[in-house]
Formats: C-alpha cells, structure tokens, sequence
C-alpha cells in the first residue's frame, strides 16, 4: 500500500525533521537581551531617535517571542520533480548546487538558488536516511562544499 502512494506521488524518500536546530537558552540569555535592548534605548533616548527607539522595543519583543516559539515538525519527501517541505515544492532546476552541512549532532542539506539574490534553502535530515538523500541530490545537483556564511554565524552565537 505504502508502494502504490509512492508511485502516485512520485515520492523516493520521505522524512520528517525540525525546521531548525533548537539552542539552549537560559534565563541569563534573556536578562542578556533585556540589558543590550535597554542600553539602545537609552542611546536613543539621549540622541533624540525616537524611530530608532521603536525599532529597538518591536525588535527585542520579536526576538523573545521567536526564541521561545518551539519549531514545527516538517514533512520533506523527495521526487523526481524536487524537494517538497509539506505543500511546497522546491524544484532542483532552482538550484545550481548542493552541499552538507554538520550543525553539532544534526545533519542538513543546503540548497544553493540559482538566483543571485535568493536564500539558500537548509533542510535537516535524519542521520539514517543521510546517505540515501545525499545520492539523490548528487544524481542531479553538483556537490560544492558550503560553510556558514556570516549571518549563520551571527545567528548561531545568539542562539536564536
């Protein structure tokens, strides 16, 4: 039965995976965040930048609210059409290239766009099923090596 639902869709390996790696945050990371939001407040306030103040406020309460929002399991299957991540399909001629990535005990597979301007595309995987998957995007994408770029860093060493 599983096989007849596979040949509808086409799908030649499905997975589910977190949409992100989740980072420990302790109470001294908020209070952290609290004291850095306050310091741009008060800089604000003594420079009479009362846009800058509210950009300050919205971004200190997104953050915190982002943070503590737990991630959503996905769906991913892979097809000969493309990566799809629940309803949405990623086709491989969007992409001129793939690499894998270790984030501490979690694999993921980075989708470079073929458009200058579009974001690469971070899927988690399964340690089990890393092999098969890493085949499929080889049999049609090239393998580049991908590192961090510095907004990943950034992101990594806030824990966000």
């Amino acid at each position: 039965m599983v096989k007849d639902k596979e040949k509808d869709t086409g799908a030649i390996v499905n997975w589910e995976a977190q949409e992100y790696v989740v980072r420990d945050k302790n109470t001294g990371w908020y209070i952290g965040l609290v004291i850095v939001g306050l310091s741009f407040s008060a800089l604000a306030v003594w420079l009479q930048q009362w846009t800058f103040l509210a950009l300050i406020v919205v971004s200190v309460i997104a953050i915190i609210v982002y943070s503590s929002r737990p991630p959503r399991m996905l769906h991913y299957s892979l097809s000969n059409k493309g990566l799809s991540e629940g309803n949405k399909l990623y086709d491989f001629g969007q992409f001129k290239a793939f690499g894998v990535m270790r984030d501490d005990k979690r694999f993921s597979i980075v989708l470079i766009p073929r458009k200058r301007f579009s974001p690469r595309v971070t899927v988690y995987f399964p340690e089990a099923q890393g092999e098969q998957i890493v085949d499929i995007f080889g049999e049609r994408l090239p393998m580049e090596e991908v590192k961090m770029d510095f907004l990943d860093k950034i992101v990594r060493f806030l824990r966000i």
